[in-house]
């Protein structure tokens, strides 16, 4: 699979990270697998009631490409699939912690 460079002003991890997890939804997909280890599609839709089956998919894809989760088919009939985090996509856990905590900051600020 093709790796991505991501063309940032030379000193600017950051902005090569958010290249990565901004999305509506990727910080939020990110975070659930943190916290399940693995979930199926449906799962995840269920999780995020607010995104779309397409943005969600769209969602994955690009995770997926960009290596922070993977995707396991089974042989099953119907075939079930289930993602979960690549070894890269785990080192994203202390980041999205902390976003955790952060909100649950912000929000008990603007409660």
């Amino acid at each position: 699979m093709p790796r991505h460079i991501y063309n940032c002003s030379e000193g600017c991890p950051v902005e090569s990270t958010l290249q990565i997890i901004s999305g509506k939804w990727k910080s939020v997909i990110i975070y659930h697998l943190i916290k399940k280890k693995h979930c199926r599609f449906n799962e995840l839709q269920k999780l995020m009631p607010n995104c779309s089956r397409r943005m969600l998919s769209l969602q994955l894809k690009e995770l997926k490409s960009d290596q922070i989760i993977d995707k396991t088919i089974f042989p099953t009939v119907p075939p079930k699939t289930s993602y979960q985090l690549t070894a890269l996509g785990e080192t994203l856990t202390p980041l999205i912690l902390e976003m955790e905590k952060w909100g649950d900051k912000y929000n008990q600020l603007h409660e």
